[in-house]
């Protein structure tokens, strides 16, 4: 997308603006993708910045409308250059999307017998729709990563937390001078160090996973109308793949006493 379409454009729903109003905070969005994200979210606030409104009906920015109108104008009067925005078929601009066979297709297209009877719709339309079903598939991949980030973080304080204690554990019986309990002690630490690793490096695998679907699924949200249709199924089946997989169980580590049995040593560990 040209950086002049990237200014132009909602940040709600990546298209070009549509009637855009402006809030106090000086942030911008299509009057209708703001009334929705207000009656979603339950409150009257900055989509951006969070900073809430004290106007419930924001007033139009109309310097942003005339540029939007102009550079929307000024884009139909260009025809597509790359062979992509040509339809391959009958080499005619790709301006509907089949409903039917969930896929751009140009004016003759249409009217062929091989989309008869099919629902169209254009492009831009088509494309808005689909980028609202793929920004509500990508809000649960977010609350998944921050999960996900949450418990990387217990995980990481936890395995601090248990070598710590082993710490602890190592001086007492150096001091004891007991070879066989700190030798126990030994295998246990190192049993625990693996699973801790283990399932460290799920949670980062799994993290790393996640947030590369948003930042593509972001992408493809900021491409151009066309674009973004002929990769919609790709992005929206990539989305559900990567809510449905599962992260795996992630349990705290804990430290067994079984050779530590002394009322001394109990003392240290609480």
């Amino acid at each position: 997308m040209a950086s002049a379409e990237k200014d132009l454009s909602c940040p709600i729903c990546y298209d070009i603006f549509k009637d855009p109003v402006v809030l106090s905070c000086s942030h911008s969005f299509c009057k209708v993708c703001l009334q929705r994200w207000w009656s979603e979210s339950r409150r009257d606030s900055c989509p951006l910045c969070k900073e809430i409104s004290p106007f419930r009906s924001p007033p139009c920015n109309l310097a942003l409308k005339n540029l939007c109108e102009a550079f929307t104008l000024e884009r139909k009067k260009k025809p597509p250059k790359a062979p992509g925005d040509l339809c391959s078929v009958h080499a005619e601009p790709l301006k509907l999307f089949c409903l039917d066979h969930q896929r751009p297709v140009c004016l003759v297209c249409r009217d062929s017998r091989a989309h008869q009877d099919h629902g169209v719709r254009p492009l831009g339309e088509a494309a808005q729709d689909r980028r609202e079903d793929l920004l509500r598939s990508l809000r649960p991949l977010k609350r998944r990563l921050e999960l996900l980030k949450q418990a990387k973080g217990r995980c990481d304080q936890t395995a601090e937390h248990v070598r710590v204690r082993f710490s602890r554990l190592h001086r007492l019986l150096e001091e004891e001078e007991d070879d066989a309990r700190m030798a126990a002690l030994r295998e246990e630490e190192k049993r625990k160090g693996k699973k801790a690793r283990e399932r460290t490096e799920v949670l980062d695998r799994a993290i790393r996973l996640l947030s590369d679907t948003i930042r593509t699924t972001q992408e493809e949200l900021r491409a151009a109308d066309l674009s973004f249709l002929q990769n919609y199924t790709e992005a929206s089946t990539r989305a559900q793949v990567s809510n449905s997989r599962p992260a795996g169980q992630i349990w705290p580590v804990k430290v067994s006493y079984l050779a530590l049995k002394s009322q001394k040593n109990q003392h240290i560990m609480s």
